[in-house]
């Protein structure tokens, strides 16, 4: 299943991702962001487990904000995975 995230406070505005089980793939950022982790990012986590992504990049801060691309990543994992299961 596709799955578009919103994020909230930081420079990336949409997390785009597909996600079959609780495996994820095809990660995308868009509307803006730091280019080299909006493109490790992807790259790091393809494949993952939803709870091996919330492991290694949950809580992440950026700066004040409170949250980072990858904290909303794994956020937003988790609300899909969480949609996908409801919808079963």
């Amino acid at each position: 299943m596709k799955f578009s995230f919103k994020t909230h406070n930081t420079c990336a505005q949409v997390i785009e991702f597909t996600i079959e089980g609780n495996v994820i793939t095809n990660v995308k950022f868009l509307g803006g962001g730091c280019p080299g982790n909006l493109q490790a990012l992807p790259r790091l986590v393809e494949g993952m487990t939803v709870e091996e992504i919330e492991e290694k990049i949950g809580g992440i801060q950026c700066g004040i904000k409170g949250t980072s691309c990858a904290d909303q990543l794994a956020k937003a994992v988790r609300e899909a995975y969480e949609k996908e299961k409801q919808e079963a």
